[in-house]
Parts: structure tokens; sequence; C-alpha cells
């Protein structure tokens, strides 16, 4: 299913990838209320496309991938706005700072309330309807819909948390997005291997789509994984766009992030589930 602002791609399992940050078009048409700067989308969750399909194909699990940048606007934060953790720094829902703190707009050109609307009724809304409309369907066709969000950042930034962050950081907003089970079958995938370290509900406990959609009491959950740019890639420093997967990295990870969504199939089993990773 394409869209102009998305792609679905259909899995064969309740398994669904959502990357609501890989987006990295911003409208030639809003180019002008850009610094120079931002155009090169710098705070992408560069590289998870490809990075995750292999692993999508291989389990049968579907990928919502969105187009634009998250500079345009924000698909895993509220409408309203309101923020994800408070008494921290937080991003907003159409972003006016990069990651290191600077402004994204030239001054007296961020989105006023209308074109944040517009962008809302554009870009936002459709993606939330395609992946709510997807995680019905799952519930319709396998009894339950499992949603991964996937998300990547740098190691180290100092505007939005203190310090380095562990190599994975699983976010259940707590236990509340998902199973009991659930939870503790990826602590034991991740407690399975030694390369990388790892934190359940740390400082990233999960976003608006993992909050919204998470619902283990209707049949379905979300889980977040949010992984250091190193894990995969080479990071390069701050404001550095050229950012390029590391061969070495991906022979690495792959098999972990595979173990980790096999993990979540298995601690939800069905039929279906069962016929699709065969």
């Amino acid at each position: 299913m394409k869209h102009d602002a998305f792609e679905l791609r259909r899995g064969r399992t309740p398994l669904l990838i959502s990357m609501p940050h890989v987006g990295r078009e911003i409208p030639a048409d809003q180019h002008h209320r850009y610094v120079e700067r931002a155009l090169g989308s710098e705070d992408t969750d560069w590289h998870l496309e490809p990075l995750y399909a292999p692993i999508a194909e291989q389990l049968g699990a579907g990928l919502l991938v969105p187009r634009y940048s998250r500079y345009l606007i924000d698909l895993n934060r509220p409408p309203e706005d309101t923020p994800m953790y408070p008494g921290a720094s937080n991003t907003e829902l159409c972003p006016t700072r990069f990651f290191t703190g600077e402004p994204l707009y030239k001054d007296g050109l961020a989105p006023d309330a209308d074109e944040k609307q517009r962008r809302i009724e554009t870009y936002w809304a459709p993606y939330h309807q395609a992946l709510q409309g997807e995680l019905q369907r799952l519930r319709q066709a396998h009894g339950q819909a499992l949603l991964f969000e996937a998300h990547s950042i740098r190691s180290e930034l100092p505007w939005l948390f203190e310090g380095r962050l562990p190599d994975l950081n699983v976010g259940t907003v707590e236990g509340k997005s998902c199973k009991r089970l659930t939870r503790q079958a990826m602590e034991v995938a991740l407690s399975a291997q030694d390369d990388f370290t790892w934190v359940v509900d740390g400082r990233f406990k999960g976003g608006y789509i993992t909050r919204q959609y998470g619902r283990p009491d209707l049949g379905q959950q979300a889980v977040q994984l949010e992984m250091c740019y190193r894990c995969y890639m080479i990071e390069g420093e701050m404001g550095f766009t050229g950012y390029e997967l590391d061969d070495a990295c991906l022979a690495r990870i792959r098999p972990v992030l595979t173990m980790l969504l096999q993990a979540y199939l298995l601690a939800n089993p069905g039929p279906a589930v069962a016929r699709g990773a065969a």
C-alpha cells in the first residue's frame, strides 16, 4: 500500500515494524523556512529500513515506512504536542531545534498554528490512520497485533540526556504497553548475547505510538527499541550527515535484532504465527 507520505508493506504474521523517523525528505515548498543545515535531516533514524527489511522478510513481519523528515512533523508525538518526558528536554510535534539545541528554522519562519494543523492533516493523520487500520487488520486476521517501534539515535546527546546511552534501549512504558511475558522474553533474548549493552525502560520508555497503541488488554501490544547509531553504522561527529552503514556492525547486530523479534513472536504464539515464521 503506497501513499504520498508513507509505504505500508504487509507481512504474514501479527508483527508490524513501524519506523516513524526514517523519512528524510522535506517538501520543496517548505525549504525556505529552514536553515541550510536542516535540509540534510541529520537527526533521522538513519538506514533502519535496509537494516530491518531482511529481518522482516525472514520473520514475515510488515513494515510501515514514512517518506518525510521528522523536521516537518514528528509522527511519534501526540497531536496536542504534550511532552513525552516531563522535566526533560523534549522534541516537539513540529520540531524547532536540532538535537544539538540550535534552531531549525530561520528567524520568524517557524510554523504557526495553521501550518502545524495543515501538517497534521497532510502527514501525521494519514500515517496514524494506516497504522491503526493495519493493527486492526492484524487482530482480525491473527487474533492479535504485535507492534514493534524501530528507532535509532546518537549515542551521546547532551541536550536530550546525560552521558552515553546503552546500545539497545527497549521501552514498554514500564510494562504497560505489552504483556509481562513479552517483556520477560525480550529480557531473556538480550541477556543471551554479550555484544551489546541494553536496558529496559530506561531513558526511553516508549514514545507516543508505543503509549497510544500498546493495548495488551485488547490483544494489541507495542514495544519500542531505541538503538544507538554505533550498533550498525559509522556514527561520525555531531552534525555530520554522511552516515554510512558498517558491514562488520551489521553482521553483529542483525542476529540480535532477529532474536529479539523472534522472542516477541514466540512469546505470543498462535497458528498464524507458527505458519508465517516457518
